[in-house]
């Protein structure tokens, strides 16, 4: 016996008979797992690039205001990366302590960057569910008329009224 279905309610063992081996109940859970991959692809992408943006934007300010001018290559690599800038550490050891602080705090600049923006994406998804998705009475109402559709696209008859899902 397969495992119990999560979208099921607590404690029933199988799925309903109408949904064991459908296509259609296939189909709906292969979209769910894409949706699920695509959108955290797409928000690792965006945190990414944002905490890249701010560590890149926070460490050429720190290299703008370095006490002592810095040739391209050097900045260069200053801003590329943590790694980067810890490789440039261990060539100019004088510089190393102040090249590491500037490097972790232009990381942590970017590093808030990411955490706002992730902030923002649950509370507009916050947002959306609350506004958009049905209440418990809607969610039955719905159900309702999709074991209807079901039944009649199965059996070519109209389901017989009353009928609860399952």
């Amino acid at each position: 016996m397969s495992a119990p279905s999560a979208a099921l309610p607590a404690g029933s063992a199988e799925r309903p008979a109408a949904l064991s081996g459908s296509p259609l109940a296939r189909m709906a859970s292969g979209t769910a797992d894409l949706q699920r991959d695509l959108g955290g692809a797409i928000m690792q992408s965006i945190l990414g690039a944002l905490l890249t943006a701010g560590y890149a934007a926070a460490a050429g300010a720190a290299v703008a205001s370095a006490p002592q001018s810095v040739s391209t290559n050097v900045e260069n690599e200053l801003t590329k990366s943590f790694s980067s800038a810890a490789a440039v550490a261990e060539q100019h050891p004088r510089y190393a302590e102040s090249i590491i602080e500037g490097a972790r705090g232009a990381f942590l600049q970017g590093d808030t960057w990411a955490y706002v923006a992730g902030i923002v994406a649950i509370a507009l998804g916050a947002l959306l569910v609350a506004t958009r998705f049905p209440d418990k009475e809607g969610e039955q109402k719905l159900l309702a008329a999709y074991a209807e559709e079901d039944g009649t696209a199965q059996t070519g008859q109209p389901a017989a009224t009353g009928a609860r899902p399952t």
